[in-house]
Formats: C-alpha cells, structure tokens, sequence
C-alpha cells in the first residue's frame, strides 16, 4: 500500500465512501470524533464544506489538510480489510508514513492523531514565506546547488532519478531554482502553505519532540518502508526521535519504492483521495511492470472508482473476500 501525502487533498473527500460502506463510515468517524478534541472547528464540515466557501479553504490550511488526509487514508485502509485485502509492505510520503505507522500497529489511533493534530497545528503556527520547488534533475546534482545555502534550503524529497524537491527560504530557493532554469531543467513551484522538511520547520520540532514522547509505541506488525533511510525498517519507528527527524528531513521515495520492488512487490496499491504517488512509479522502476491500482481518482465518483481497483486486483489474480 502507498499512503499518499500533502497535495492530494480534494474537496468532499470520503462523503460517497461514508454513504457506501460502513466498514469505511466507522473508520471515518472513529477518526473525525478523536480530531474534533483537537482541532479548532469539526474535521468534516472543513473536508465537506461547500466549493468556494470560507470553510473550504481551511482544507488546504496544514492544520486541517494532515488530519483530512490521515482520516481519508485509514478509513480506507479499513474498507479495503473489509474485502480481505491485507498489505504485506507499507509505505506513506510524508503525512502518509504516519497513516502507514498507524495501520501497521506502531502507535495506536488515538495516540496517531493526537501525533497528527501536533504536528499539523506546530507546522501552521510557523511563519509562511518559504517555498518548494520540484525540479527535473538528480540528486547529485540539486544537493551540489543547494550545499552553498544549507542554512536556508534542504531537499525535501527525492521522488524520482530526476524528481527533486527543494525547500526553504523563497529568496534562495528561488535562486536556486533560477539556476537550473537557465539550463533547460524543468522546474516546477508547489502550492503549499510552508516549507516541508526543510530548516523552516526547526523551531516546530522542541515542542513536537514533546508530543512524540507521550505516545506509546510498538514494533509494526506490517513490513514498513521509512522516508528517512528510503529501506524497509523495524524498530527504528518505535522511538519519539525518529518522528522529529521525519518532520525535518528528505522523504526519500524513490529509495523506498525501490526497497519495496526488491521485497517482492508487484501490485501497488495507493491508498489517497488521488493518485499522485502511482505516477512516480514508472521512472522509480524503470525496468519493472507492476500493476499499479488507485482507490481513488480525482473527478469520479469515489464508490465506482474503489470498485474498479478492487475489481482490476481481483482479476489480477489478488485475494479479495466477496
């Protein structure tokens, strides 16, 4: 299972899967009643307030884009344990590493949210002004570019041989990101409200440090891959300071795709209100053909959409419990 992360959030996410099915509905609400003690206004009136209201906005707001997308993916995940699919190999960007943690036992749900709602709370609280820009060159090559501006810019995600994400300070990321305009690279801006794992997030990670210290944790029961080492990883995720160093540091995707694929993974399951994950695949393994299915895709109607993945998995010759 991918566990997709911040960007993907749509509108209304999880209203048609809440009408379908009460395998989905009860996981849904579990997480919406444990939100609402922490939040400052009630989870599903951000994710299904009417298109253009004040509201609505809210659900791009970090505050409340974590805890939507964190509630939508394991709801999810429950609907499809209802139909006997169960994940051998776990893997989440970002945001969802924390969903994949949760599923796979690590901490409990209720302790998973309270972990959520901190850090999506500590993330707003942090000034706005930085910036992301994804660009089409490798590693090696973005981490010579920003070395210089260390103190401002850190790459946020390596999602791809040629999909590097940069973060920071706007002047030098941008600076940056001019550099390699110049060259033909293709560069693209993200529309998020901070800086993801970037030296921005720093003044965050004292008081998160705090909340991650009060929960309690637990080897997972389901092989999990780690943004951080990008490797499938046991106990290194049952301890407080692994979670702070995620908040900070790169989302390293591609290694874990690629650690998944050597694990004997052949069918990719993207557990996100979208599939952005499942795009980055196909140059992350370039040699491979796995089967790639989405629970949902942006634009259809989300019953219809899950159906089709789980008829495509089952004709695929995947387990399914009818």
């Amino acid at each position: 299972l991918l566990f997709t992360g911040q960007g993907a959030q749509t509108p209304g996410m999880g209203r048609g899967l809440c009408a379908a099915w009460p395998a989905f509905r009860e996981a849904f609400d579990r997480c919406v009643a444990l939100f609402d003690r922490e939040l400052d206004r009630p989870l599903r009136e951000v994710m299904w307030a009417e298109a253009g209201s004040a509201e609505s906005l809210l659900l791009d707001q970090t505050a409340f884009t974590q805890p939507a997308l964190f509630a939508v993916e394991y709801a999810l995940t429950a609907l499809w344990r209802s139909w006997g699919v169960e994940p051998e190999l776990l893997v989440g960007h970002s945001i969802g590493e924390l969903v994949a943690a949760c599923v796979a036992g690590v901490f409990s749900l209720e302790d998973g949210v309270r972990l959520v709602a901190a850090r999506g709370r500590l993330m707003q609280g942090l000034s706005a002004g930085g910036a992301m820009v994804s660009l089409g060159a490798p590693e090696a090559e973005v981490a010579a570019a920003v070395a210089p501006h260390a103190a401002w810019v850190s790459i946020a995600a390596v999602n791809g041989p040629e999909q590097v994400v940069i973060a920071g300070v706007e002047q030098a990321v941008q600076a940056i990101a001019a550099g390699f305009a110049a060259r033909g690279v293709r560069t693209k801006r993200l529309h998020v409200s901070h800086a993801f794992h970037s030296p921005l997030m720093e003044p965050m990670l004292e008081e998160f440090g705090r909340v991650a210290a009060s929960v309690t944790y637990r080897r997972p029961s389901v092989s999990l891959v780690s943004n951080l080492s990008g490797k499938v990883v046991t106990d290194e995720l049952s301890a407080p300071g692994y979670w702070v160093r995620h908040v900070r540091e790169a989302v390293r995707f591609a290694d874990g795709v690629k650690a998944l694929h050597e694990a004997g993974a052949g069918t990719f399951l993207e557990v996100g209100p979208k599939p952005t994950l499942l795009g980055l695949l196909p140059a992350c393994l370039p040699e491979a053909e796995p089967t790639l299915l989405a629970s949902l895709r942006a634009g259809r109607e989300e019953a219809a959409g899950v159906l089709e993945a789980l008829g495509r998995l089952w004709a695929g010759g995947g387990s399914v419990s009818w």
